[in-house]
């Protein structure tokens, strides 16, 4: 059988630790379901529209792409409209912002962004309409993108060594993003499921062990279990 365990909101998780905002950190912490808060907050017709707003804006999206994009002309084409959307966004995640200006100064002084597991990343200004630019939304994207993989190479490599101390036949078959995939006999699935969740849970501790730096989020995950991809029943 399958079991698929999919980190849960990773790169929410990875935003709130890297800018620290301390709105999207209680969030997180309290439970809070972030997009249907939004949605009202920022006068949203739908949960999906403030889903895909959130993360859109946290990779550089901007007031033009939002008034271009198919899925959202429906609600308005206006560019002044988004922008107040944006502009409520940042209000209310403060930190975001502040954390999204912090990496655009760094880049134009140094072309180079560094994470906090020890990864860089260098950029170039570029000739634009406009004269030399940054790609803006890259900067904010990578050091999002980077350390939710080191995140899930981390619970990857703590259930792989608990796999193999526990003698088990699963294998670990694949993992993408902010997935991992066993696949095991079926007497295996329950104990697989439960050593997934607890290799997910201990991620902060094991970043902290390995890099000596705090991460002061928890980490979840949701666990599916069946026989192939298109039977895939959550797992209590």
């Amino acid at each position: 059988m399958l079991v698929n365990i999919d980190v849960s909101g990773l790169e929410v998780v990875c935003a709130a630790y890297l800018s620290q905002d301390p709105i999207l950190m209680d969030e997180l912490l309290t439970g809070k379901d972030i997009h249907t808060d939004n949605q009202q907050k920022f006068g949203l017709p739908s949960r999906l529209i403030a889903k895909v707003l959130k993360f859109r804006i946290l990779y550089g999206g901007s007031e033009y792409s939002f008034a271009k994009d198919p899925d959202f002309t429906p609600i308005s084409t206006s560019k002044e409209y988004w922008a107040k959307a944006i502009e409520a966004y940042y209000d209310k995640y403060k930190g975001i912002r502040k954390w999204h200006n912090k990496l655009l100064q760094q880049v134009t002084l140094t072309g180079r962004i560094d994470s906090p597991t020890g990864r860089y990343f260098t950029f170039e200004a570029k000739m634009g309409r406009n004269g030399l630019e940054w790609p803006t939304t890259t900067i904010k994207n990578y050091p999002v993108q980077s350390l939710g993989a080191d995140l899930v190479m981390i619970a990857r490599i703590t259930l792989f060594n608990r796999m193999k101390a526990g003698g088990f036949i699963g294998k670990l078959v694949s993992s993408v993003h902010d997935s991992i995939v066993i696949d095991c006999p079926e007497e295996e699935v329950a104990a697989l499921a439960a050593l997934a969740m607890s290799s997910i849970n201990d991620v902060p501790k094991n970043f902290g062990r390995l890099f000596q730096k705090e991460f002061n989020l928890p980490l979840k995950a949701e666990v599916l279990i069946g026989n192939n991809l298109g039977e895939m029943k959550k797992w209590q």
